[in-house]
């Protein structure tokens, strides 16, 4: 009897606490009961770009990522692009908005709107 060996897969995807307290907000505040999508269009010189949207249930392809006491829904097609990424939000003096460190990025556009894996 063989035993195949397994490796412990990344979780799809980890919210830093800013990011779940945000969104814990706007989930309290604007979007009672919707959740928010992720998903990867095809966009912007780099040819990839994370696209948000809000959704009054998941579709029945979607993943769903609890981290942080807040859920977060992955568009299954977005998946693969996702792996191991973290949702953070930022803000500065002049913007502020949900960003991703994606270990599976391997460039972006010199504006920063888009990548390429």
């Amino acid at each position: 009897m063989s035993t195949v060996k397994t490796r412990t897969l990344p979780p799809l995807m980890r919210l830093t606490d800013v990011a779940a307290e945000r969104l814990r907000a706007l989930y309290e505040r604007d979007n009672s009961g919707r959740k928010l999508r992720v998903s990867v269009a095809q966009k912007g010189c780099s040819g990839l770009t994370y696209d948000l949207s809000w959704v009054d249930a998941p579709a029945a392809t979607d993943e769903v990522v609890t981290d942080n006491g807040v859920t977060v829904l992955i568009d299954r097609k977005a998946s693969l692009f996702l792996i191991g990424s973290v949702m953070d939000f930022q803000t500065s003096r002049l913007t502020s908005g949900f960003t991703f460190a994606n270990p599976n990025e391997k460039g972006r556009c010199g504006c920063g709107e888009s990548f390429h894996v």
